[in-house]
C-alpha cells in the first residue's frame, strides 16, 4: 500500500509541475510591458460604455424592468437571449490584464484573490490582473484582493463592508485604485481601508499603492505609498480617466447571483 501511495503523490507532482510551466508560459504570453496602457484603456471603455449609454445619473431603486447592463464587460454578454448556448463566452468579454487568458473558456471555471503562491515566488512580479465592476459586501472580512506581487489594478468596485481590511499586500505590489466606493464598517480600528504586511515602514513606503477618484465614506481611509501616477501625455480625446467612485452604484448595480432563464436575457 505504501509504495503505490508514493507513487500516486508522485504522479500528482508530475502532473503539478506541467501545470505550473504551462500558467508560467501563459503568463508571460499575456505580460504588458506598459501597464499603464492597459489601465488607461479600461477607463476609456468605461468612459465610452457611460456616454453611450447617456452619461446621465439613472433611478437606482429596485429594477424589475427587461435586461439592462450598466459596464462594458455585462454589455457584451449579459442581454443575449442566447447566453445558454454559449456559457463561457463572458471570457471572451474581458477587459484589462486577462483579456488575454484563457482560464474559464478553455478550462474551469474559477475565482481566487489571494494572487501570488508565497512570499518567496518571485516569479510571480509577471502577474498583471485587473479587478472590476465588482460588489464586496456584507459578511466579507479581508482579501478583495490581497496581491503578493505584481501590478493589481481595482478599478470601479463597491466596497459596502469589511471586517479587518479591503486592499492588502505583502511582497512589495503596484496597487492603483482608481474610481471605487469604499464604506468603512462602524468599528473604528478597521477604517483603513489597505493592509500591508510582513514590511517596515522603510520597505513598504516605497511600494506603488495609490488611489485616484475613489469615493470614502464613513471614515474610509486609503494609505498611499510610493510614487505618483503618471501622466498620460496623450490628449483628453484619446484618455478618457477612471469614473469616480460616485458611479459605482450604476456600473455595479446588477452584480451578483443572477436568475437567469433560457432563450432570455439576464
Amino acid at each position: 500500500m505504501i509504495p503505490a501511495l508514493h507513487a500516486n503523490y508522485a504522479e500528482l507532482d508530475k502532473y503539478w509541475q506541467h501545470k505550473a510551466k504551462e500558467a508560467q508560459k501563459s503568463a508571460f504570453q499575456a505580460y504588458s510591458h506598459n501597464p499603464e496602457e492597459v489601465t488607461d484603456s479600461v477607463n476609456k471603455q468605461v468612459g465610452v460604455d457611460l456616454m453611450g449609454n447617456n452619461g446621465t445619473r439613472r433611478n437606482l431603486r429596485k429594477y424589475n424592468g427587461p435586461c439592462r447592463a450598466e459596464n462594458p464587460i455585462d454589455r457584451c454578454w449579459r442581454c443575449r437571449p442566447d447566453w445558454m448556448k454559449n456559457r463561457k463566452r463572458l471570457a471572451d468579454c474581458v477587459i484589462g490584464f486577462g483579456r488575454n487568458t484563457s482560464g474559464g473558456r478553455d478550462g474551469a471555471f474559477y475565482l481566487v484573490m489571494l494572487f501570488g503562491a508565497n512570499d518567496s515566488h518571485t516569479i510571480d512580479e509577471i502577474m498583471q490582473i485587473t479587478v472590476a465592476f465588482n460588489h464586496f459586501g456584507q459578511g466579507l472580512v479581508q482579501r478583495m484582493p490581497r496581491c503578493r506581487f505584481g501590478f493589481v489594478h481595482v478599478v470601479n468596485n463597491d466596497y459596502t463592508h469589511w471586517l479587518m481590511y479591503a486592499i492588502g499586500g505583502s511582497s512589495h505590489p503596484t496597487i492603483i485604485s482608481q474610481g471605487n466606493r469604499f464604506i468603512a464598517p462602524p468599528d473604528p480600528n478597521a477604517k483603513q481601508v489597505t493592509k500591508r504586511d510582513y514590511a517596515t515602514t522603510d520597505e513598504w513606503s516605497k511600494w506603488q499603492w495609490r488611489s485616484e477618484g475613489d469615493l470614502m465614506m464613513n471614515g474610509a481611509f486609503f494609505l498611499e505609498s510610493g510614487e505618483p501616477l503618471k501622466k498620460n501625455p496623450l490628449s483628453t480625446l484619446d484618455m478618457i480617466g477612471a469614473k469616480p467612485g460616485s458611479y459605482v452604484s450604476r456600473l455595479t448595480r446588477f452584480t451578483g447571483p443572477l436568475k437567469c432563464k433560457p432563450n432570455k436575457p439576464c
